[in-house]
């Protein structure tokens, strides 16, 4: 990918670009085919002038291409370059070994974000807690065997006990955001309602699906690891795999 458009800089010239409707349609045109102006400003009832000026922007943005017919010579051709849309998402984690969800009694949110983890990715995982309790809420088992789920009802541990340098550790309590400090420091916080405190079905139904979205939007901006990393290892062998 272009160092320059995935740059800050770039990134926002690009979100710039696309903030006027009428570049937004021209770009929309070019997702599934490329068009010449003249035809854009047919498609979109625009005026050939106007047509012009929209390009030029989406051109020096680094969205939009132009390139000689082979036919006629005298036509052009404009094509989208996906990969500068690809920039608009946030760029990877790299370095991520494994990822760590981390709440107060691992008694509940960090269990289903792991169960989520792992269902979603296929990779290494592990939950764990500051003040861990006994044994995880019967709620939340409840709730990730109705999403298909499994949960250990005794698989709880401690942080300290559970966290390695290489893992991203995410907070998804505020407690436990604010409680670790120093070399278990939470990289990313999910600040996700405790469902205990309800202690209803509807409210570990509000934090699962909370948990499922935040799940499914770290998913992409995880760097995918080298064979032989973390994620690799036979999950019968693997201690970790095991949701705590």
């Amino acid at each position: 990918m272009n160092a320059e458009l995935s740059s800050l800089p770039g990134r926002a010239r690009i979100h710039a670009a696309l903030g006027d409707p009428a570049r937004l349609a021209i770009v929309d045109a070019l997702t599934l085919g490329d068009a010449s102006p003249g035809e854009i400003a047919g498609t979109l009832k625009m005026p050939t002038n106007l047509v012009a000026h929209h390009v030029k922007v989406l051109t020096d943005a680094g969205l939009v291409t132009r390139g000689r017919s082979e036919g006629d010579r005298r036509r052009t051709y404009l094509r989208l370059r996906p990969e500068a849309l690809a920039t608009l998402n946030p760029p990877p984690l790299a370095g991520v070994g494994r990822v760590v969800f981390v709440c107060t009694h691992n008694s509940a949110r960090s269990q289903l974000a792991a169960a989520l983890w792992s269902d979603r990715t296929h990779s290494a995982t592990a939950s764990a807690g500051t003040r861990p309790a006994r044994r995880v809420h019967p709620r939340a088992v409840a709730v990730a065997r109705r999403h298909g789920l499994d949960l250990d009802p005794t698989g709880t541990a401690q942080v300290a006990d559970v966290a390695r340098d290489d893992d991203l550790l995410i907070a998804v309590c505020d407690n436990a955001h604010e409680e670790l400090t120093g070399p278990i420091r939470p990289r990313l916080h999910w600040s996700v309602p405790d469902p205990v405190r309800v202690d209803t079905d509807a409210a570990f139904e509000a934090a699962f699906t909370d948990l499922a979205d935040r799940v499914d939007r770290l998913t992409p901006a995880v760097a995918r690891q080298p064979p032989g990393h973390g994620s690799c290892r036979r999950p019968d062998h693997d201690p970790e795999r095991t949701h705590r």
